[in-house]
C-alpha cells in the first residue's frame, strides 16, 4: 500500500503547526524515572556544551567517563562537527571542546556532570562565536582591580507554536502593570517552570541569587552573581542551557529575543552591574564617575557588542520607552530606569558601591558584554 503525504487543508482543515509537535512532556515521566533511577556503578555521564555558530545557541553531547571527575583537569578534550553548528566547513569539520567550568548535573544527577567549554578550530585558535578566549585574557590583566559582576536575565515563554505562554488565543491580555513581581494564577505564567530552574541552578552550583515575575505577562528576570572575573559569564551561558532543559522538559521554549512582541510590551534585557574595589570602598562614587564618563566615550562601541548582530537587535528595544533609554543617546541618572547607565538610590545615598549597564540585550554574549565592559573601564587604570 503506498504512503501517500495528505495535507490537512485538503479536508478543509486549518491547524497550526504546533498541532504537529510530539514534544518530550507529553511522554510518561514515571517510566522515565525507571531508568534514571538505575545504579550505573563507577561510571559518570559528562556532558560537555558549548556556544554554537550563531552565538546565541547551545549545543551538547554526552560521554561516559570511568570514574567521577573531580576539576576540569580530569575532563579530556572532545570534538564535534563543526559544519552542523555554523562553525566550520563540511571539508574540514571537526573542532575542538575545551573544558573551563564544570557543573553538577540536575538532570541525571550525581556524580554526574554539566561541563562548559570552549571552541577552538583545528589550528586552536579560537572559533570565531568563541569570545570567552579573548574575555579570559582580559580579566587576567585587570584582576587587581578585583571587578564584580553580576547580570540580570529576562526571558519570555512561549509555546512550541511561539505564542506567548499564559495569554488567550484570540487578542491580548490586560496591559502592562499587574503582571511585575505578581502573584495570582490570571497574572503569573509558568512558576512552575521559574521554580525549577531556581532549584536546578543551586543543584548545579551555579551562582543564581534571586528570581522574580518581570512587567510583560510571561516574561521573568533571575540574577547570578556577583562573581568576580570571568565566572559570571560562565554561570551566566550554564544557566542558560539550565533553563532551555527545563523547558524541553515541561513542553514550553524560552526565548532570549530582546523585543518577542510589538506594540506596548517591555523588552527582554540582560542588564550589568559593575564594581571594583575602589568603587567599592569609601567615596567610592568618584571612581564610578569616572567609569561612566568613560562608558559616555565609546557608547556605540558598546551598543555594537551588546547584541549578537552589532546592535540590530537591541534596535527593537532601545527606543526610548518601557524602561530603556534610546539606542542613539548616552545617558546616566540616579535610580533612573530610562538611562543607559543607572546608579541604585542606595548608591548615590552611600557614594560607594557599584553601577548598572541597562543597555544589553537578553541574547547579549556575556564573554563580549564584560570584556567590552572591562575594557572601557578597568584596563586604563591598571596602566596607570
Amino acid at each position: 500500500m503506498n504512503c501517500q503525504l495528505i495535507q490537512a487543508g485538503s479536508f478543509g482543515l486549518h491547524m497550526e503547526w504546533s498541532q504537529f509537535y510530539i514534544t518530550d512532556s507529553s511522554l510518561n515521566k514515571a517510566l522515565r524515572q525507571q531508568y534514571l533511577s538505575l545504579p550505573q556503578g563507577p561510571f559518570c555521564q559528562v556532558t560537555y556544551i558549548w556556544i554554537d555558530g550563531s552565538g546565541e545557541g547551545l549545543r551538547n553531547k554526552t560521554r561516559t567517563m570511568e570514574s567521577e571527575p573531580k576539576s576540569v583537569a580530569d575532563l579530556p578534550e572532545w570534538t564535534f562537527d563543526g559544519s552542523s553548528t555554523g562553525q566550520s566547513e563540511g571539508h574540514n569539520s571537526d573542532m575542538l571542546l575545551i573544558p573551563v567550568r564544570m557543573f553538577r548535573d540536575p538532570f541525571l544527577l550525581d556524580p554526574n556532570k554539566l561541563v562548559l567549554c570552549e571552541v577552538l578550530k583545528h589550528t586552536r585558535e579560537p572559533a570565531e562565536s568563541n569570545h570567552r578566549n579573548k574575555c579570559n585574557k582580559v580579566m587576567e590583566k585587570v584582576k587587581g582591580l578585583q571587578p564584580w559582576f553580576g547580570m540580570e536575565q529576562e526571558y519570555t515563554l512561549l509555546g512550541v507554536d511561539g505564542h506567548p505562554y499564559g495569554w488567550p488565543r484570540l487578542g491580548f491580555p490586560k496591559p502592562q502593570g499587574l503582571y511585575y513581581c505578581s502573584v495570582g494564577a490570571d497574572r503569573a505564567f509558568g512558576r512552575d517552570i521559574v521554580d525549577c530552574h531556581y532549584k536546578a541552578c543551586l543543584y548545579a552550583g551555579i551562582k543564581i541569587t534571586g528570581t522574580n515575575a518581570e512587567v510583560m505577562p510571561s516574561q521573568w528576570e533571575y540574577q547570578v552573581g556577583p562573581c568576580e572575573g570571568i565566572e559570571v559569564a560562565d554561570h551566566l551561558w550554564m544557566s542558560r542551557f539550565v533553563l532551555h532543559r527545563v523547558c524541553e522538559d515541561f513542553g514550553v521554549v524560552a526565548t532570549l529575543d530582546p523585543k518577542p512582541m510589538v506594540g506596548d510590551w517591555n523588552g527582554a534585557g540582560c542588564h550589568i552591574n559593575v564594581s571594583t574595589a575602589s568603587m567599592r570602598e569609601e567615596e567610592g562614587i568618584e571612581h564610578i564617575e569616572k567609569a561612566i564618563e568613560k562608558l559616555s566615550r565609546r557608547h556605540e562601541e558598546h551598543i555594537r557588542v551588546y547584541d549578537p548582530h552589532g546592535g540590530e537587535d537591541n534596535k527593537r528595544r532601545l527606543t526610548g520607552r518601557h524602561e530603556t533609554s534610546s539606542i542613539h543617546d548616552f545617558s546616566a541618572g540616579v535610580a533612573n530606569r530610562g538611562a543607559s547607565i543607572r546608579i541604585p538610590r542606595q548608591v548615590g545615598q552611600e557614594k560607594c558601591g557599584y553601577f548598572e549597564d541597562r543597555r544589553p540585550a537578553a541574547n547579549c554574549d556575556p564573554y563580549a558584554v564584560t570584556c567590552e565592559m572591562a575594557v572601557t573601564c578597568m584596563l586604563d587604570d591598571v596602566h596607570e
